[in-house]
């Protein structure tokens, strides 16, 4: 997809990313108070209208302050594809600059954000047929049997992936069954595309003892804020269990105690210990992109900020 530019000078933005709980959105609000720009979130799960407490988002008042984008775009029961943030990221990206305002893409899904700099991998499309043997094959052989069959074929993906990302294992082993291909190796063929962008990118993340307690802590207030609630009101509203929307962090374990399969103490356990896992995966996504300045602390701002100023003066 063209960034729409047409040889004119390429469109600046830049990107704050890193793990969970790494205060990254604290960052970019504070950033909005000194600089003319709008907020790209780039969390795949920020999309879903209803889910508030469980994504982190943005409170009402944050966003009156600061235009956010690509926030509460569709319904849990929708689907929602990195190419459908591409789409819609790059229109937004075009939208802002166009008013001249700095587009700031804030979030911690790394495929979103690498798809919205450098497109999409060149892969087979979607075959309904195919992902419903998929899910069909896993209900008979039970959790987990999938990721068994990816390591089979792309060891390498398998790595990538938790046995429960179904969504992923399932979209890897069809690009395989398909093409013949591994979707690692179309991947790593994909890294080296140049972005059509001129792009900043800034990751926070504290030392790994330091974000493990505040995840901790994070989930203790998601909780008191309502998570639980949040998650039965969703149920209620005849959103199932199975929808990818509801199989996000926080609200899975929080339907596990719903319906009986487990206690609450055990399931904010576990909701801590899976968010705790997924920043480390993150980690290891972006630890794989050398463009990114790292900085340990949102506490850091004047050097932000002087990056920033750095950036938009040397265009």
């Amino acid at each position: 997809m063209s960034d729409g530019n047409n040889g004119e000078q390429p469109l600046s933005l830049v990107v704050i990313c890193g793990p969970t709980a790494g205060g990254k959105t604290a960052l970019a609000l504070e950033l909005a108070e000194q600089c003319a720009l709008e907020i790209i979130s780039a969390d795949s799960r920020q999309v879903y209208r209803g889910m508030d407490i469980g994504t982190a988002k943005a409170t009402n008042e944050e966003r009156s302050k600061v235009r956010h984008h690509l926030i509460d775009v569709v319904d849990p029961a929708e689907d929602f594809t990195a190419s459908d943030f591409l789409l819609r990221g790059r229109a937004a990206l075009k939208d802002i600059a166009g008013r001249g305002r700095l587009p700031l893409v804030v979030g911690g899904t790394g495929f979103y954000i690498d798809a919205l700099l450098r497109g999409l991998v060149d892969a087979p499309g979607a075959d309904p047929a195919l992902r419903q043997e998929l899910v069909e094959w896993e209900l008979k052989h039970g959790p987990g049997s999938l990721h068994g069959r990816l390591q089979a074929v792309d060891s390498v993906m398998a790595a990538r992936l938790t046995p429960l990302d179904q969504v992923r294992i399932i979209r890897a082993l069809e690009v395989f069954y398909q093409s013949g291909q591994r979707l690692s190796d179309l991947q790593s063929q994909h890294a080296v595309v140049q972005t059509p962008y001129r792009v900043l990118t800034i990751g926070l993340a504290p030392q790994r003892d330091l974000l493990y307690d505040r995840i901790d802590g994070r989930v203790d207030a998601m909780m008191e804020a309502g998570l639980l609630q949040e998650t039965e009101s969703l149920l209620e509203r005849g959103y199932s269990p199975e929808l990818k929307a509801m199989k996000t962090i926080g609200y899975r374990e929080c339907v596990n105690h719903v319906l009986g399969d487990a206690s609450l103490q055990d399931s904010i356990a576990l909701i801590q210990r899976n968010s705790r896992r997924y920043a480390k995966r993150q980690l290891t996504w972006f630890g794989k992109h050398k463009e990114i300045i790292w900085l340990d602390s949102p506490r850091e701002f004047a050097k932000v900020l002087k990056l920033i100023d750095h950036f938009i003066m040397s265009k």
